[in-house]
């Protein structure tokens, strides 16, 4: 075992304080990763609080995690010292259930192993990217192309994946018309994305103070959501919407905005039950979609899709010392678009 400093989180809601935690030493297929970076998302503030139900404690949040190796089991093939790597929501699945074999390893059904406020296999609690080191088999660790600078690829360990897989299976490309409904940590890297993507982009936001970020980011379009001519005028405009919000919406009306056949897919995840009048979806065969992350080798063809368009995060760079402030801050919607921590501050 090696000890590392980190940041957790004691109990839920309480402040994140420096601490120190346990990693194991490097096993025949794991690699041992100096982490450089590590982003803050909206889920690492979700379980801190238990706003997604019961958690473990200490905690040691983010699952945002760009590094470099600094040693590898006898057994790695992948990786070799010195490479440039990232390790994202997962660390561990079953690998032989049918979603593991098809590389949807975040859909495995044996239950996959969470980077933090998890379980592995050696029945040790996972702690996260808010530290010096992370231990992690090699299937698990993805290669950060040299394209990209290692605090601008951390937020797509989560928020990238997370709009680029959604955004490929359902077809976002030349001639598709997709809205991105949040613009903030999740959002500016669909905006992004799908507009590498060759689709026509719209930003749904609540108002239009990020309207200047958002075509300059990709964006063809710039809609508040608070004025209700929004809602009249985009009324059977969209193939694809992808929300990114995680408050309850009104799914009736956002559904209001697909054209026959559109899909309306939920990447943000609100702590509290949403309603639906099911005549929302029946009347135009309309579908309403969830996605999480996405599996291993569609985290690597997203880095590599990142870093050939020039793909970063916009980030605000900060210190360990700042990371309760930046938890009050995400919440407050005063980021862009993504704190990450630079962990020599650790």
């Amino acid at each position: 075992m090696t000890t590392v400093a980190a940041y957790a989180a004691p109990a839920a809601k309480a402040p994140l304080e420096r601490t120190t935690i346990e990693r194991r030493e490097v096993g025949e297929h794991d690699v041992l990763i100096d982490i450089k970076f590590a982003g803050i998302c909206h889920s690492d503030i979700h379980q801190a609080t238990e706003g997604w139900g019961e958690a473990m404690f200490p905690m040691v949040p983010g699952h945002e995690i760009a590094g470099v190796v600094s040693a590898v089991g006898p057994g790695v093939t992948k990786f070799a010292v010195g490479d440039r790597v990232g390790v994202g929501c997962m660390v561990d699945s079953c690998r032989e259930c049918e979603n593991c074999r098809a590389g949807q390893e975040q859909y495995c059904t044996g239950g996959n192993v969470m980077t933090y406020n998890g379980v592995g296999k050696d029945g040790e609690p996972t702690y996260g990217g808010y530290s010096e080191k992370i231990v992690v088999d090699e299937h698990f660790v993805v290669r950060i192309p040299d394209g990209l600078k290692l605090d601008e690829a951390a937020p797509l360990l989560c928020a990238g994946i997370t709009l680029y897989s959604p955004l490929k299976h359902w077809g976002a490309g030349p001639g598709k018309k997709v809205a991105v409904l949040g613009m903030g940590g999740l959002g500016h890297m669909g905006v992004k994305i799908a507009h590498a993507l060759g689709a026509e982009v719209t930003v749904l936001s609540q108002s239009l103070r990020k309207k200047e970020d958002g075509l300059k980011l990709g964006a063809d379009h710039y809609y508040a959501t608070s004025d209700p001519k929004t809602f009249e005028e985009l009324a059977g405009t969209f193939d694809l919407i992808v929300s990114t919000v995680s408050v309850a919406l009104d799914f009736n009306a956002y559904l209001g905005l697909l054209r026959t056949g559109g899909a309306l897919v939920n990447v943000g995840a609100p702590e509290e039950p949403v309603s639906l009048n099911l005549f929302s979806l029946i009347g135009q065969r309309k579908t309403l979609a969830g996605s999480m992350i996405g599996g291993i080798a569609e985290t690597q063809e997203m880095l590599d899709f990142c870093a050939a368009h020039g793909l970063g995060a916009e980030i605000e760079l900060i210190a360990a010392t700042e990371i309760n402030d930046a938890y009050a801050r995400v919440l407050g919607s005063d980021v862009r678009y993504r704190f990450v921590i630079d962990t020599a501050t650790i």
